[in-house]
């Protein structure tokens, strides 16, 4: 361990100028803290290290400075290969500014990419991303109008279209475990997500790179019991030990032994909520879910469902699988995103994507973000506010049913009467839009595949068919000209047989849906 344990000044030093540096964590869980902060305490310091490539699979901050916006200085950085950007809105910014190359990936789709660095391919062969703003025919995923190499292409293989994203070298791996031994050994028992941390750790090995692990504490060599070690010593160059302030188990709580399968506690209960119009877009999209389905709760839909789900007293009759790799048990929400209460399992994250790009999910609960005639979708991008697609192309493309909620218009103010629907103000910002900054999801391209698409509001449901957004269900108290075609620009096609919705879903009682299940 002498030769391995270093100080965050020390371990920071060893990152060269110039060098592709990958991080691991998802939100605040399993983001090496230490490192970030200490590369971004050496830069302010002594301008050092320069003109980085960052790469990162999925969104690593709190909104708040910490995770990767640490490294979000004009000079430290010269490109960022990134999935998701919310919770960095300072490497956001710069993005947008064009102050270094970017790129914005689904965050799948660079998990799986390390192990294709690790083991030499050319890169990953993929269908995911086809028709949306990650195809080079659409722009390659780029950010911002710097002069930039394509990373993505498309080759023909088999009489099939697929996107061929770019291997290349990784100089440094960034990444976290809970207990380091004096091998370098390294275990995860405290950690709410495993992550790509061996994926990434294996393909800087293979690159000739070095692999930095941030670790909360230290064992004797051959004391760790092998089957709870993630990450062998041999592919790890250095350990750095970091105090508990820089090594939270996620941004949003200091440690709860039941998101990492420490032990199992009981799950807080939901608050009960009044009927308002987030409550009625989770309850009609609980009406498409069914006994023994696996699906995925994207985490501006966890809350609203899990309150619906957990009323009706079905949360434990679906098989939940979040791209985090956490698997089963109840999904975390907040900073706490990608964890999960009591989980069943805690997969490797470019495992979990295996499954989920290959078609694994029977159905996928994600936000509606803004909508065109077409059904296209875009949640990445608005004008010049970067999100970033995060998995959600990887989840809309491969799952074989999508429900795609949200509100009619944001910020309406709705009440109920009497079980009918009332609009007291419209909101401001439309749903449904002539055109889009984005294309996150390809109505076109889901129409192919043979996707069920259901697109849920408060007030109106659409679904897709034959590539147009149709008009199938209002609400009670909704009138079809009033309340939906004057906050449309465009006019949707309409269901011959166009239906109300169902009034159990405007009841203040529960659904009755265990009795459905």
């Amino acid at each position: 361990m002498a030769g391995k344990l270093l100080s965050v000044e020390e371990a920071v030093g060893i990152i060269p100028d110039g060098a592709t540096v990958a991080c691991a964590g998802f939100g605040g869980a399993g983001h090496p803290e230490a490192l970030t902060a200490g590369i971004e305490d050496r830069f302010l310091a002594d301008n050092r290290p320069r003109d980085l490539t960052l790469l990162f699979a999925a969104g690593q901050g709190d909104g708040q400075g910490r995770g990767l916006d640490h490294l979000a200085h004009e000079g430290l950085v010269k490109r960022v290969i990134g999935g998701h950007f919310a919770l960095t809105p300072r490497l956001a910014q710069l993005c947008a500014d064009g102050r270094f190359e970017a790129y914005n990936w689904p965050s799948g789709v660079i998990s799986r990419l390390y192990r294709a660095i690790a083991s030499e391919q050319p890169g990953l062969l993929t269908s995911i991303g086809l028709r949306t703003f990650v195809d080079p025919r659409l722009g390659g995923g780029k950010l911002n109008a710097r002069l930039a190499p394509d990373l993505v292409e498309v080759v023909t293989l088999r009489g099939r279209e697929w996107l061929l994203y770019h291997a290349f070298p990784i100089n440094v791996a960034l990444i976290r475990g809970t207990t380091a031994d004096e091998r370098g050994n390294l275990t995860l028992e405290h950690e709410a997500h495993v992550g790509d941390a061996l994926a990434l750790a294996q393909a800087a090995r293979n690159s000739g790179g070095v692999v930095i692990a941030q670790a909360e504490r230290l064992a004797l060599a051959g004391s760790l019991d092998p089957r709870l070690v993630r990450v062998p010593g041999l592919l790890v160059d250095a350990v750095v030990l970091a105090a508990a302030d820089q090594h939270p188990q996620t941004f949003g709580e200091a440690f709860n032994p039941s998101l990492c399968g420490a032990a199992k506690t009981p799950i807080p209960e939901p608050p009960v909520y009044r009927l308002r119009a987030r409550k009625i877009v989770a309850r009609r999209a609980a009406l498409e879910l069914s006994a023994g389905l696996v699906i995925h709760i994207a985490a501006e839909m966890v809350d609203d469902l899990r309150k619906v789900l957990t009323e009706e007293g079905i949360g434990d009759r679906l098989a939940i699988a979040l791209e985090s790799g956490a698997t089963g048990g109840v999904p975390a929400s907040g900073l706490s995103y990608g964890a999960a209460w009591n989980p069943d399992a805690i997969l490797d994250q470019p495992a979990q994507h295996d499954f989920i790009d290959g078609g694994g999910l029977d159905s996928a609960v994600l936000p509606i973000g803004l909508v065109d005639a077409r059904g296209n979708v875009n949640v990445s991008r608005f004008r010049s506010q970067i999100i970033g697609c995060g998995a959600f192309i990887n989840i809309s493309q491969a799952a074989r049913q999508v429900i795609l909620c949200g509100l009619f218009t944001d910020d309406a103010e709705t009440a109920l009467l009497d079980g009918s629907l009332t609009i007291m103000r419209e909101g401001d910002q439309r749903t449904f839009v002539d055109t889009l900054d984005q294309i996150t999801f390809s109505g076109e391209y889901a129409t192919e595949r043979g996707q069920r698409v259901l697109y849920v509001t408060e007030r109106a449901v659409f679904e897709l068919r034959g590539g147009k957004l149709t008009l199938t269900e209002i609400a009670p108290g909704i009138d079809f000209k009033r309340h939906i075609l004057p906050h449309m620009d465009f006019r949707p096609e309409i269901d011959s047989e166009l239906k109300r919705m169902d009034p159990i879903i405007f009841s203040r009682d529960p659904m009755g849906l265990s009795a459905r299940f």
